[in-house]
């Protein structure tokens, strides 16, 4: 589905999605809990779908049921993991956080399952479980390292050691894994841990879910055996990742209020609030955050820990005054496209004045922005950081491919709609 937007500017009230990042650690809490649980305020999307279908075939009862959050769903969960009698063939569609988080979960469950996923999923990087898996003597088969993955064998308690600069999700797949084994465990990260903060909200999760993880003074994590997970009803929090897109369009266009957050969340992304307003932007309130119309400067930001806000700090960056540094942003290379790669080409087809560093990008601000035709690179945070560009845009703008949204926001156009946001499908 290609978008043509006429550019409006976006003014009103939209509650935030709830967090995708947290529905997936609930969810996955839930299935490896004895007895029924509950998960509600989930928004639906192609990557939460994902995680239910390989918790299911793993052997847990996922329903959905009417949630108390009008336009949300609820899920009641009956835990458990099964050994089947046959081989499991599951798919994790394009979502990182589900193959990563189930990967030893599936091994856990005693079953020979091969992981399969889509487009650019299946040659993201998973060396650091390799490297586990041949420490630990746990069968596996790949081809060049990439999916399908066939892995079988037994997690057993003890030492683990993995690269931190990778990704952080491999470190939440175990850590959900461990607590269950028979004996303590230690998790040691090798190298600087990125994107700690997403381990941060893997822990305040398993607290919730009953499970205690302690963190040692050098940054590596003990974990006891012998433990269980709690059933009972959890209520999913707003996303300040997808709130970051209403968030930015507020202080470039008119007030928009953001509803439905969590104030000191442990969501990492909760750092968009702070990144506006040290740029000059005017964000006021705690739940309901309301952007305002602001003037902003450039400044280095620094995105290690909150790699999934790059393409929308560069549209603010771009609508700034002067220059930003976006640093230690090499990870986003990897996620469902080239990030810095994408939102640099397709804001330079607008008339932007981006550049491409190794690890970052460096924006010199302008005072507008064309109409044109972009990509959406078949990533959801690429089409949406475009949809707010085009509040600056001086002409229509074309956003080929702009289903892709559905990854994690499905929702999102039609939000766009009810701020103001005028477009339509191209014939």
């Amino acid at each position: 589905m290609n978008v043509v937007i006429t550019p409006h500017t976006l003014q009103g009230t939209v509650e935030a999605p709830s967090s995708k990042s947290i529905g997936h650690r609930d969810l996955i809490c839930a299935a490896l809990a004895d007895g029924e649980s509950v998960v509600d305020n989930i928004s639906p999307s192609q990557d939460i779908e994902a995680t239910c279908q390989i918790l299911q075939a793993f052997g847990a009862d996922i329903q959905e049921i009417p949630s108390s959050h009008p336009g949300r769903a609820a899920y009641c969960v009956r835990g458990g993991l099964k050994r089947q009698d046959q081989p499991l063939s599951v798919n994790a569609n394009e979502s990182g956080s589900t193959l990563r988080f189930l990967i030893p979960v599936g091994i856990l469950s005693g079953n020979t399952v091969t992981f399969h996923g889509q487009g650019r999923l299946a040659k993201r990087p998973l060396a650091p479980y390799y490297t586990i898996f041949d420490e630990k003597h746990i069968a596996y088969t790949t081809t060049d390292g990439a999916l399908p993955l066939t892995v079988h064998g037994t997690l057993r308690p003890g030492r683990y050691a993995l690269a931190g600069d990778v990704s952080s999700q491999f470190f939440t797949g175990l850590l959900m894994t461990l607590p269950l084994l028979s004996g303590d465990s230690h998790l040691q990260s090798t190298t600087p841990l990125e994107s700690a903060s997403y381990v941060n909200m893997t822990i305040d999760c398993l607290t919730q879910h009953g499970i205690q993880i302690d963190k040692d003074w050098n940054g590596s994590y003990h974990i006891p055996g012998n433990q269980q997970y709690r059933n009972g009803e959890y209520v999913v929090e707003g996303d300040y990742s997808q709130a970051a897109f209403w968030l930015s369009a507020g202080t470039l266009g008119k007030a928009i209020c953001c509803t439905g957050l969590r104030p000191h969340s442990s969501q990492g992304d909760e750092v968009i609030v702070s990144i506006i307003r040290q740029m000059g932007g005017q964000i006021e309130g705690k739940t309901e955050l309301t952007a305002c119309p602001s003037l902003l400067e450039g400044r280095v930001i620094d995105v290690e820990d909150c790699p999934d806000l790059v393409p929308v700090l560069t549209v603010l960056a771009t609508c700034s005054k002067g220059i930003t540094r976006i640093i230690n942003a090499g990870r986003v290379r990897l996620k469902e496209c080239d990030r810095l790669h994408a939102i640099a080409t397709e804001l330079n087809k607008l008339g932007a004045d981006v550049e491409e560093e190794p690890e970052g990008l460096i924006i010199h601000g302008v005072s507008g922005l064309t109409g044109g035709r972009v990509s959406g690179w078949n990533d959801h945070r690429i089409a949406m950081a475009l949809a707010v560009a085009s509040q600056r845009c001086s002409g229509t703008l074309v956003i080929e491919g702009a289903e892709c949204v559905r990854k994690s926001y499905p929702e999102f156009w039609q939000d766009f709609a009810s701020l103001g946001g005028i477009y339509r499908q191209e014939d």
